[in-house]
């Protein structure tokens, strides 16, 4: 697996960078021994996880004590979350951030899909990072939390 590029939605990348975190958070992708294809998605999330823990990011949290809606991680003021499912989790997953930062509980997230070519080797219908980097653009005005679009293959 590695880091192959990253989209900017209303300054999340600043946020990223401001706290020093920019370098760090495309460095947890750099992992030559995992493998992006089929059946990976295990050893991917679980690569992910062990790369947020080391730096004390919590485990899923919920972003809302009245319903089982989870996120990835979380540390300070910051959520990240990872989809290699379907492309509508991805969705999902964005509208969970974005209401996290409605809220005031979080600042900024990061959001890690595939590339195109990635999510074609792990199966079909999965999130990639060109269509929801085209997708961001077009729901600007709904989808408003400063966002890391983070790409790996």
């Amino acid at each position: 697996m590695r880091y192959v590029e990253a989209f900017n939605h209303h300054n999340g990348e600043a946020e990223w960078r401001k706290r020093e975190l920019f370098d760090w958070i495309t460095d947890v992708f750099e992992a030559p021994g995992v493998m992006v294809e089929k059946r990976s998605t295990t050893e991917i999330r679980s690569h992910i996880r062990a790369q947020l823990d080391d730096q004390g990011w919590s485990g899923e949290i919920q972003i809302d004590q009245s319903c089982d809606l989870t996120v990835f991680s979380r540390k300070d003021d910051l959520a990240f979350q990872v989809q290699t499912g379907n492309i509508s989790r991805a969705f999902y997953d964005l509208v969970k951030l974005n209401y996290l930062y409605s809220t005031g509980k979080i600042e900024a997230a990061a959001l890690a899909v595939p590339s195109y070519i990635a999510a074609q080797r792990i199966g079909s219908n999965i999130a990639s990072f060109t269509r929801i980097m085209n997708e961001l653009s077009l729901f600007s005005r709904v989808i408003s939390i400063p966002l890391l679009l983070i790409s790996f293959e």
